[in-house]
């Protein structure tokens, strides 16, 4: 018998409890500032805007993968879309991702690594303008419009 595949949670900030909080921070540190060498500031404040919706996958005890959705003035932003490099190639992020799209209205923006288009172009986005650096980095602008349900 195949294990169920992990849940996708989801909170508002004020909604975590300290221990997933620690280890989602903690992923997000590991792959973007340490593996990924970029030096800034993750905590942005944008993590406790209450229309700041976070959505994961963990073991039980570790976040495994997670992205958060930020509400813009036109747009859904998807970003801090992270896996730990242990669940890489089991489809988290693509799930995570099918979800937040399925669980918010849009119109979505993003700004992704360059060599991510492909993969983001898989959920309907497409690339608006040129590509430029970020944190020394490639990334692309990216939209998808809103679905009518």
């Amino acid at each position: 018998m195949t294990p169920a595949a992990p849940l996708i949670r989801e909170a508002r900030f004020e909604e975590f409890d300290p221990q997933t909080l620690y280890s989602l921070l903690q992923l997000r540190s590991e792959i973007f500032v340490v593996e990924q060498d970029c030096v800034y500031l993750d905590l942005d404040g944008r993590d406790t805007e209450p229309q700041t919706r976070h959505f994961w996958i963990d073991d039980g005890g570790r976040v495994l993968s997670a992205l958060r959705l930020l509400r813009d003035e036109h747009y859904e932003r998807i970003g801090r879309v992270v896996t730990a490099a242990a669940a890489r190639g089991q489809g988290l992020s693509s799930r995570l991702l099918a979800h937040t799209l399925e669980a918010s209205s849009g119109p979505w923006i993003l700004s992704g690594q360059l060599h991510l288009a492909p993969w983001y172009e898989r959920f309907g986005f497409g690339a608006r303008g040129d590509d430029y650096l970020e944190d020394g980095i490639p990334h692309i602008c990216m939209v998808r419009p809103a679905i009518n349900r």
